[in-house]
């Protein structure tokens, strides 16, 4: 049976998050007065990254709430202790600088208009649905996605099947009617492909050198490639640049 829709990562598949995260951080550690306790920006930059995936795996793990794990972020990476309202403000001021770099990946847009007719389109994230609602109503494409679905309001997280056939359910699909496109080879790859979906791996910089076999994700090096793999009908795509 052919692919019907199309469920999509936002952070670094949709939405350059990286660019965005790295862009704020240097801003904000700029007004902070942050920048003297390490050896170049690139240093300070690098812990910011570590210290925030390490509280990310806690939040999905169950092990920390969506709003405790910011709260951890500011705290591990100052080695301060700060009372609640002292952390959401520390990161709210971040944010300030972070939202001023927001941007769509180029080839997000091209993707989505080419696959309009032709597919449904949905969202399943691992942040929280008042973060990534807003974000892509910011960005211009909420309106693209028939629902959204994230991790703090689900229970349930990727790479977790459930959190993938959440989404199927809430399309009124099959797994294998449906297409799931991330950025993370475990996370959104192999999650999406143990869980039925026909998974695309979208790996824009060629970070990673292992490859999944029969049964494992897709690997594409742009969303151009998309079409071709889900044989929509349109003169849009690009054949793949992983052999």
């Amino acid at each position: 049976m052919s692919i019907r829709a199309v469920v999509w990562d936002v952070d670094d598949t949709l939405f350059d998050y990286t660019a965005a995260d790295r862009a704020g951080m240097r801003g904000h550690l700029l007004a902070e007065g942050l920048l003297d306790g390490y050896d170049s920006v690139e240093q300070a930059l690098t812990r910011w990254r570590r210290v925030t995936d390490a509280q990310w795996a806690r939040f999905s793990a169950g092990e920390a709430t969506f709003q405790g794990q910011r709260r951890d972020r500011v705290r591990v990476f100052l080695g301060t202790e700060l009372t609640d309202d002292e952390a959401d403000e520390w990161f709210e001021r971040y944010i300030g600088h972070y939202e001023a770099a927001w941007a769509l990946f180029p080839d997000v847009l091209p993707v989505l208009d080419a696959l309009a007719a032709s597919h449904r389109h949905a969202v399943l994230s691992n942040s929280s649905l008042t973060v990534q609602d807003r974000k892509l109503r910011v960005l211009g494409v909420h309106d693209r996605f028939e629902t959204i679905l994230c991790a703090a309001e689900l229970g349930v997280s990727k790479p977790q099947a459930g959190a993938f056939h959440a989404a199927c359910s809430a399309l009124g699909l099959a797994p294998h009617q449906v297409a799931y496109v991330g950025d993370h080879p475990e996370i959104d790859g192999r999650g999406a492909a143990d869980a039925g979906l026909l998974s695309v791996w979208i790996d824009r910089g060629g970070a990673y050198t292992s490859d999944d076999g029969p049964g494992g994700p897709r690997r594409i090096a742009s969303l151009a490639e998309l079409p071709a793999i889900l044989g929509a009908d349109t003169r849009f795509g690009a054949p793949s640049t992983f052999r």
